[in-house]
């Protein structure tokens, strides 16, 4: 299979070629509430619905009946910064993993969880030389995931303990996502832990195999979903609504049409679409809508995070979530 870019390379690049076109911006503060949007997201495929959108024009179409003029899409490398453009005031609405949310609100983060993105889609993969025999062939080896309380960071430590190994017999290295990919290409790491389509680049080159799926850690596990202001879900709960009808619609169509979805994603990230496709085909994620799903999940990923010590004090689902807008949505008179 054909590669457009090396690998390492691109991975070293995607940040750059993002920048490049447009989809990396740094936020401009936003001075009329009721004409713009600004919307947050990261370069993932997890994210495709929030480009299918925007692509296809039904940001604007359809919310446009509510006052908005412009909407402004500003890409992030990493859920971190993502959340602290959020608290700084710069976005409206971001596509983010549940798990990291979780430390924000917990330090006083104004926002909720409105509606899923997707669940699963994470992969632990091993140079090609070694074997994976069970989670205990994993002690002593040096393994690349995201910063502490990303999900991939967390649902790794919590299934090592599941299955009696110390995070401590793991290396377990904080990473950005084209640290990991380039870590993994270079071997400086024995294997990485990521969402897609990080291994499925590693893969296609054949620097490292896939082993074990995140949903094989734990099935149908919470990951994305979109978190919205509490001034805009105060101040505008009609918009929301509105917001969470478009998401849900590009996700339908990204279920429904899974190879335009990747070159979509392609044609907006710079990354090889052949690549991309085998991403789409072989990865244990699924795109959908429904934040009920995500609760459970998340909030054992808050407990985790508590006993981790990476958050301070205990939250509960309340304060990260906000499923009346869904609800209403979907409420028989709404349907359309």
């Amino acid at each position: 299979m054909r590669i457009i870019l090396p690998v390492a390379l691109m991975a070293m690049l995607i940040v750059v070629v993002l920048f490049s076109s447009g989809c990396i911006k740094s936020p401009e503060n936003k001075t009329e509430m009721a004409t713009q949007l600004r919307i947050g997201y990261q370069p993932t495929t997890h994210h495709v619905a929030e480009m299918i959108a925007q692509v296809k024009g039904w940001w604007q179409r359809d919310l446009s009946p509510f006052g908005i003029t412009e909407i402004k899409e500003f890409g992030y490398p990493s859920g971190g910064s993502e959340l602290e453009a959020m608290k700084a005031g710069d976005i409206d609405i971001a596509y983010i993993c549940t798990a990291p949310f979780i430390r924000p609100v917990s330090m006083g983060l104004d926002a909720k969880i409105v509606v899923a993105v997707n669940t699963n889609g994470s992969t632990l993969i091993l140079k090609p030389d070694l074997v994976y025999e069970g989670p205990g062939s994993l002690r002593g080896l040096h393994i690349g995931t995201f910063p502490a309380g990303t999900a991939q960071d967390t649902l790794l430590k919590v299934w090592l303990e599941n299955n009696g190994i110390g995070a401590f017999e793991v290396n377990i290295t904080p990473m950005a996502p084209g640290d990991a990919v380039s870590a993994m290409i270079s071997g400086k790491v024995d294997g990485v832990f990521l969402p897609e389509p990080g291994p499925a680049m590693i893969e296609l080159e054949k620097k490292g195999k896939s082993w074990v799926r995140s949903g094989e850690m734990r099935p149908n596990h919470a990951c994305c979903a979109i978190v919205v202001s509490g001034k805009l879900i105060r101040e505008e709960p009609k918009l929301v609504e509105q917001i969470i009808r478009t998401h849900m619609n590009a996700t339908d169509y990204a279920n429904a049409n899974p190879m335009e979805a990747a070159e979509i994603y392609s044609n907006r990230t710079g990354q090889d679409l052949e690549m991309i496709k085998y991403s789409i085909r072989t990865w244990d994620g699924k795109w959908m809508s429904d934040p009920h799903m995500l609760v459970n999940d998340t909030m054992d990923y808050a407990k985790a995070q508590y006993e981790m010590k990476y958050i301070l004090k205990t939250v509960n689902q309340s304060d990260l979530f906000d499923n009346s807008l869904y609800d209403e949505v979907l409420s028989p008179e709404k349907k359309t």
